[in-house]
């Protein structure tokens, strides 16, 4: 078989935000499939089973027949190697644990280029799946071997490096499902939630709620045992030492058994239980002095360890511990059967995907002490039948919420209100959660910030509870979104005039305005930057700042192709006309059905209750009107009764809101009702005093975006009779 060359990657470019393709992310590539356009996938022997040995799951793929098996039958009749691509990537994430199911491919006007987008969660990972999926592509077409699982694995190390660890995923998650929009900050877990002056920020588990002092409480174990003895909850007695002979003091004075850990360690790390000899107690305060900065000993509590998650004053999650335990064969070493009884376990991992760790004890001190104290070591073969304990904390993973006693609720409540944590994670030891502290003789251990959540997500038994969504509520009343009002401009003619003058009427309304435009980066009236900011990264830096109870930005159709939006919805979105631009070309966009496409992404991210404000003297953007998801505004030159603008007419007929010039003026029209407004000649002239020009329409199009965030007629008209035109730089 004689071997094809390689589909040629020409473009790779991640759009960032809401697009022409999709509301969401996604990787779009230029594709040149060279020789391959004359070879689609019927015409390449052995090609079709080949792939579904590689890749069995494509049959799942349903591809615009809509159902099961849709793929495999387009395959079968013939498809182009983009489409194909498209199909195996999408399927390379799937297997590497992001699902995604939004991918599409289009010819251009070359021949055999192809633009191939899917939905892209982080570029990082989406440009690793291409790669891979490339590989596997070529690999397949021309019969030679390709190891599947090593090319899954390089797309899943990837997600592990790039993506939101589980526990944020999941708050983003929960935002998500409250359609709260969500910014990454970092590389890592810190996480905004919201825009601008509304939004909230997470850190894994942690907000910006989260009260440092109370953290600073939580890391010194001591201090947080002494203020909840105060109020009255039971913790275990113990005592900071310094020395190991000082340990085994305070032990017999407490009474054996007892348990050294360290004062601010985390993760039970350093922490020995049920200790009862001298060597065993100095042993391990050699241990926990390694993890923290001072040393404690306490009594030890009989029972079980338990986690609590506390969001907002209310336990919202519990899950129980057990300890692991091995059975001695009289064959195998301690290590050997670790492996064969424990490790084994379906639930258990390396990664942050499973809700109990594997247990390694070459690296784990308190284990070792812990066989040791049994006359064991790893390479030691415990006789038939017998018993090792291998592990007694660490394995918090079996759901418990539905049996926690409300006197237990309470007092774990209470104590995370004493150390002052808005989000906590305690650790509570008992016999039996059901039941009162007071009867089990059970006790608080730890209480910490920023808990993880994988135990209540991922539980080894038991249901999953909704803990990211219980941190959304507590982040967010029922009727707040997170969102401040934004307000997109696309088209090509006067946008960065319409967007300065929407933003000096919201400054007049009483908005701190965030502005991107041609013109620069505004802070209310200020001019912060000169050079042209009608950028993704301009907008995105204005729905970051906390000053900004309002963002205006003006979209082109180049800003639109090459990046997306740089919002998810907004309040009110307005197209002015389909004028070309010379990004277009780059972009082969090269009809107005295809400009369509591009300008309508404005109109389709228009929120339920927003408006969409459109050009009615053009056509094509009038027919952008059914696309909004929140109500319509047009507005044109021409408004007169007979003769007029037909779109207008019909508009009004429906009761819908308009805006035209009538004697140098705007007037508001809403059915037969007309409102005079603002006075347009007279800005006009201003700005050719000025040295400049200012359309008629670019006026009304302000106007009504106005009218559409709610200002009045009548300061809609002082404000455009205050605005100053700025002379020419």
């Amino acid at each position: 078989m004689s071997r094809h060359d390689d589909i040629k990657l020409l473009r790779i470019n991640y759009l960032r935000g809401p697009n022409m393709w999709t509301y969401r992310p996604v990787l779009e590539t230029w594709l040149d499939l060279g020789g391959l356009e004359e070879h689609p996938s019927h015409l390449i022997p052995g090609f079709t089973e080949r792939l579904c040995k590689r890749l069995p799951a494509l049959e799942e793929h349903h591809c615009g027949v809509g159902e099961r098996g849709g793929f495999l039958q387009r395959l079968t009749e013939g498809t182009w190697m983009g489409h194909v691509l498209e199909h195996v990537v999408i399927e390379l994430l799937n297997l590497a644990g992001m699902p995604t199911g939004f991918g599409q491919t289009r010819s251009t006007s070359r021949h055999g280029v192809y633009r191939m987008v899917f939905r892209a969660r982080d570029e990082q990972v989406a440009r690793s799946a291409l790669a891979q999926g490339h590989a596997l592509l070529m690999a397949t077409i021309n019969g030679e071997d390709f190891d599947v699982a090593v090319a899954v694995e390089t797309i899943r190390g990837k997600l592990d490096d790039c993506y939101l660890g589980p526990s944020t995923a999941a708050i983003v998650a929960a935002a998500t499902d409250r359609r709260i929009p969500h910014i990454r900050l970092n590389d890592g877990n810190l996480v905004q939630l919201g825009y601008g002056g509304r939004q909230r920020r997470i850190w894994t588990a942690e907000t910006d709620m989260t009260s440092a002092i109370a953290e600073g409480i939580a890391r010194d174990k001591d201090l947080t045992k002494d203020l909840l003895k105060a109020v009255g909850v039971p913790v275990p007695a113990g005592q900071a030492v310094e020395t190991a002979a000082q340990a085994w003091d305070v032990a017999q004075d407490l009474g054996l058994p007892v348990v050294v850990k360290p004062s601010d360690g985390n993760h039970g790390r350093g922490v020995t239980l049920d200790l009862r000899q001298q060597a065993d107690v100095e042993a391990a305060f050699h241990l926990a002095d390694k993890e923290g900065s001072e040393v404690l000993v306490e009594s030890y509590i009989p029972g079980m360890e338990h986690r609590l998650l506390v969001v907002g004053g209310q336990v919202v999650a519990a899950a129980r511990g057990e300890e692991a335990w091995i059975v001695g064969d009289g064959t195998h070493t301690v290590i050997q059967l670790i492996d064969l009884q424990i490790n084994t376990d379906p639930r258990r991992g390396t990664t942050e995907d499973f809700p109990l760790n594997r247990i390694d004890i070459v690296g784990d001190a308190v284990v070792l002490l812990d066989l040791q104290r049994q006359g064991l070591a790893g390479d030691a073969v415990p006789e038939a039948g017998r018993r090792v304990l291998i592990q007694r904390n660490g394995n918090v993973a079996i759901d418990c919420t539905a049996q926690i006693h409300p006197e237990v609720a309470h007092a774990v409540s209470l104590a995370v209100r004493t150390v002052g944590l808005d989000i906590a994670g305690v650790d509570l030891v008992t016999s039996d959660i059901a039941r009162p502290l007071s009867e089990t003789g059970g006790a608080i251990v730890e209480v910490n910030a920023g808990p993880g959540l994988l135990m209540h997500l991922k539980p080894a038994e038991g249901m999953p509870q909704p803990v990211g969504q219980a941190i959304i509520d507590h982040l967010f009343a029922e009727d707040e979104s997170g969102r401040i009002p934004i307000v997109g401009v696309a088209g090509s003619r006067g946008t960065a005039q319409i967007a300065r003058l929407v933003a000096w009427l919201l400054h007049l309304n009483g908005r701190h305005v965030g502005l991107a435009c041609g013109d620069g980066l505004f802070l209310g009236t200020r001019r912060v930057e000169r050079k042209p900011s009608a950028t993704w990264a301009a907008s995105h830096r204005l729905l970051m700042n906390r000053a900004v109870d309002a963002v205006v930005v003006e979209n082109g159709a180049g800003t639109i192709l090459g990046d997306g939006l740089a919002y998810d919805r907004c309040q009110v979105g307005v197209v002015t006309d389909m004028g070309r631009v010379p990004e277009l070309d780059s972009h082969d966009v090269q009809t107005e059905d295809q400009l369509f496409k591009v300008l309508r992404t404005q109109v389709d991210v228009v929120l339920s209750d927003g408006v969409a404000v459109l050009n009615a003297d053009e056509p094509k953007v009038a027919e952008m009107a059914p696309l909004s998801d929140g109500e319509v505004i047009l507005y044109a030159l021409d408004g007169a009764a007979d003769g007029g603008n037909a779109a207008l007419a019909e508009h009004r007929a429906r009761d819908g809101r308009c805006v035209f010039l009538q004697g140098g003026a705007a007037v508001l029209a809403q059915g037969s009702a007309e409102t005079p407004g603002a006075n347009v000649d007279a800005l006009r002239g201003r700005f050719q005093a000025a040295g400049l020009e200012i359309a008629a329409e670019s006026v009304l199009a302000a106007v009504a975006t106005a009218w559409a965030m709610g200002i009045s007629p009548e300061l809609i008209s002082a404000g455009l009779d205050t605005f100053v035109p700025e002379l020419p730089q």
